[in-house]
């Protein structure tokens, strides 16, 4: 980005459509939001279609897109895990929401995390022109998102069982945010 300059046409943001279906699609729309938000892109989420438009740069995108695909199904591997562990209460609907309202919201903070580290050690090898560069790509995001939905408004959303709040956190803690080394023969 930094040698085709923040001006450059081909880094013109564009729009992604990700289904998002329930059931828990408001926690599942959250966890988009983290991810969307830690790689300086926007979203609308649209309940009624079960879907989000997420605005952005085309690699930023994909990153996206990617990551919520892999964090979703972790999270739901990892929650039918808890549902074996933690006994009838892990079937009850607040426990499930509750673990992947958790679940995103720790992913969210990993994921600010890992991304000022990475802003630090590209502004440590490229300088300060690196801060304008990702502003810019961030704003024309939110402005794009801004330019297709003019009339946005928030959501809440709420948990209720602490056991599914505890249980979400500590998958997030061992979820996989990056690529893995690759699988050995024989090895599952």
């Amino acid at each position: 980005m930094l040698e085709a300059g923040a001006d450059d046409p081909a880094l013109g943001t564009a729009g992604r459509r990700l289904l998002i279906d329930d059931p828990y699609a408001k926690a599942k729309s959250l966890l988009l939001n983290e991810i969307v938000a830690a790689n300086r892109c926007s979203c609308v989420w649209h309940p009624d279609f079960s879907m989000s438009t997420v605005f952005g740069q085309p690699g930023d995108l994909d990153a996206v897109e990617l990551l919520f695909t892999s964090l979703l199904t972790q999270a739901t591997a990892a929650m039918v895990t808890a549902g074996r562990t933690a006994g009838p209460r892990a079937r009850e609907r607040s426990f499930r929401q509750s673990f992947l309202v958790a679940f995103a919201s720790r992913i969210g903070e990993r994921l600010r995390e890992a991304t000022a580290i990475a802003v630090d050690e590209a502004r440590a090898r490229h300088g300060e022109e690196v801060l304008p560069v990702l502003a810019n790509s961030e704003a024309a995001a939110r402005s794009a998102r801004d330019d297709a939905f003019p009339r946005l408004r928030t959501q809440r959303i709420s948990t209720s069982n602490y056991h599914g709040w505890v249980a979400g956190q500590a998958a997030a803690d061992a979820a996989h945010l990056g690529p893995e080394p690759a699988i050995e023969r024989g090895r599952p």
